[in-house]
C-alpha cells in the first residue's frame, strides 16, 4: 500500500463495525483514505455494486477492488500495510493469530446481536437478552485476565470489540442496568483503550449512539416503553 493507493471506506457513523475499520486504519498509519457516509435506510447504488451479497457497511474500496466485513478488512489493512513500520493488529505466531480470530468471531457471534435484542424488546425477552450479554461479557473478561489488552498488547481483538463500548450507554439506559456493576474489568479495559487516539477518534459519542438508536426503534415502531 502506498500513497498512490486509491482508498475509499463505505461507513455509517454510527456502525462499531465501520469503527473497527477505523481504527486499524489509524493503528496502521493510513490516513489518506476518503470516507463516504452512507444512509442505511437508501444505500447508495456504489454500495449496492461493491457489497451485492450482504449490502451493508463497512466497505473498504481499494483501487476500485472492494473488500467487505469489518474483520475481514482489518486483517486485509493489516497485511497491505506491513512495510510501514507500524505494529501488526495480528499476533506474529500461527497459533496466537488463530487463537485471536477464534475471539474476534466470538464477539461477532455473541455481542451485537445481543444489545440489539435489548434495545428493541422489552419484558422476559429484553431480561433474557441482558443476562446472555453478561455472560458473553464475563466470558470475555476472563479471557483478558490481568492483561491491558487482550494480546498483551493492543491489537486484533481490541479492535473487535471496542466499538461495542460505544454502545454500552444506549444498552444499559432501555435496559435499565449497569454493565460495569458486572464487569468491572472490562469497561475499565475499554476506557484503557479510549485513552489511545487512534481509538477515541475513530468511535461516536454515546450520546449520539443513543439517540440514533431510538430513532432507528422509532423507524421499525419499536415502543421504547
Amino acid at each position: 500500500m502506498n500513497e498512490k493507493d486509491e482508498l475509499i471506506l463505505l461507513n455509517s457513523w454510527a456502525s462499531p463495525f465501520g469503527a473497527r475499520v477505523r481504527i486499524a486504519m489509524a493503528e496502521k498509519g493510513i490516513n489518506q483514505y476518503e470516507l463516504r457516509e452512507e444512509d442505511l435506510f437508501s444505500m447508495s447504488p456504489l454500495l449496492l455494486k461493491m457489497n451485492p451479497v450482504h449490502r451493508k457497511v463497512p466497505v473498504l474500496i481499494h483501487n476500485g477492488k472492494p473488500i467487505c466485513e469489518s474483520m475481514n478488512i482489518v486483517q486485509y489493512i493489516d497485511e497491505v500495510a506491513v512495510f510501514n513500520g507500524k505494529p501488526a493488529l495480528l499476533p506474529p505466531d500461527p497459533y496466537s493469530r488463530s487463537k485471536a480470530r477464534f475471539w474476534a468471531d466470538f464477539i461477532d457471534q455473541k455481542v451485537y446481536g445481543t444489545m440489539r435484542k435489548i434495545t428493541r424488546n422489552r419484558g422476559e425477552e429484553q431480561v433474557r437478552a441482558k443476562e446472555e450479554l453478561i455472560e458473553t461479557l464475563k466470558v470475555l473478561e476472563r479471557e483478558l485476565g490481568e492483561k491491558p489488552y487482550f494480546g498483551g498488547e493492543f491489537g486484533f481483538v481490541d479492535i473487535a470489540l471496542v466499538p461495542f463500548y460505544s454502545r454500552f450507554y444506549a444498552v444499559e439506559t432501555l435496559g435499565n442496568f449497569r454493565i460495569e456493576a458486572e464487569c468491572p474489568k472490562l469497561v475499565a479495559w475499554a476506557r484503557r483503550c479510549l485513552l489511545k487516539e487512534t481509538v477515541s477518534n475513530s468511535l461516536p459519542d454515546p450520546l449520539k449512539v443513543y439517540e440514533w438508536v431510538l430513532y432507528v426503534n422509532d423507524k421499525f415502531g419499536i415502543k421504547q416503553n
